[in-house]
């Protein structure tokens, strides 16, 4: 073996590890940034102390989740730099959102927000949209969506509860819009048409998964039918064809007789 053959076969070895630890942290992550969304509920609601310390609690326990993720893979990969490059998300959650920040930092306490953005690992989970797994995890993902919508409203346009900013998105997402509430910030305003495109994308993959379902049998059927009228047709060329090759090589035979026969000594 080769010195190139066995570092190439050593870097094989490598990325598959990586690639193997980095599938065992996609749960345990997709936890966490579903579990920022309660803690920030917690946060603004006006609970008794022991609630609140919970609160504070989970977030060091989300926060110390993707702290560890990012220790790990930065042990593991082989090029550190290019990992970080590769992956600012999962960098500037750990650097940005630390539970240490105090409440007078509000502007930097925003930024947990970018956890709830980690839930995107659950759209590896589902790559076939129209199915039914994959119109429950878009199901999934319009929940999260309606959840952390609110999150972020909350923050974005100050005076609302994160409850409210849950109606927002859900009204908002279903294109209801009762006006009750309503963005007046330009934060606001880009996560309203987030929303929206969420809404309306949801709501065409879901119209497309039932019409899917109820026209499925009559498409299978005619393409069924199409098929068989192909393979009739098919199998009528190939007996033709049959035919005329055996008309060829019937007459090649004959023209061989006759070559054979003029080639042959006449008597004298």
């Amino acid at each position: 073996m080769s010195v190139t053959t066995a570092a190439a076969d050593v870097g094989k070895r490598s990325e598959e590890r990586v690639a193997r630890i980095d599938k065992r942290f996609e749960v345990p992550i997709f936890i966490a940034a579903l579990l920022v969304i309660p803690v920030i509920v917690i946060e603004q609601a006006h609970v008794s102390h022991g609630i609140k310390t919970f609160g504070a609690t989970l977030n060091w326990v989300i926060w110390a989740a993707f702290a560890t993720e990012l220790v790990v893979m930065l042990a593991v990969v082989p090029d550190r730099m290019r990992w970080v490059r590769s992956h600012p998300l999962e960098v500037a959650i750990v650097v940005l959102t630390p539970p240490l920040l105090p409440a007078s930092l509000q502007a930097l306490r925003m930024f947990r927000l970018l956890r709830v953005l980690r839930l995107t690992v659950l759209v590896k989970q589902y790559r076939r949209l129209f199915t039914l797994e994959g119109v429950r995890g878009a199901a999934v993902l319009a929940a999260i969506a309606a959840f952390g919508g609110g999150a972020i409203f909350s923050q974005v346009e100050k005076g609302y509860s994160v409850w409210d900013g849950v109606w927002f998105a859900v009204t908002t997402m279903t294109t209801v819009g009762y006006g009750d509430l309503s963005p007046h910030t330009t934060g606001g305003r880009l996560l309203a048409i987030a929303l929206m495109l969420v809404g309306i994308g949801f709501v065409a993959l879901l119209t497309g998964a039932i019409a899917q379902r109820f026209l499925s049998p009559q498409i299978r059927s005619s393409v069924e039918a199409a098929e068989a009228d192909v393979a009739a047709d098919v199998g009528d060329i190939r007996a033709e064809l049959a035919r005329e090759l055996r008309g060829i090589s019937t007459r090649l035979q004959e023209l061989e007789q006759m070559v054979q026969r003029i080639g042959e000594p006449t008597g004298s």
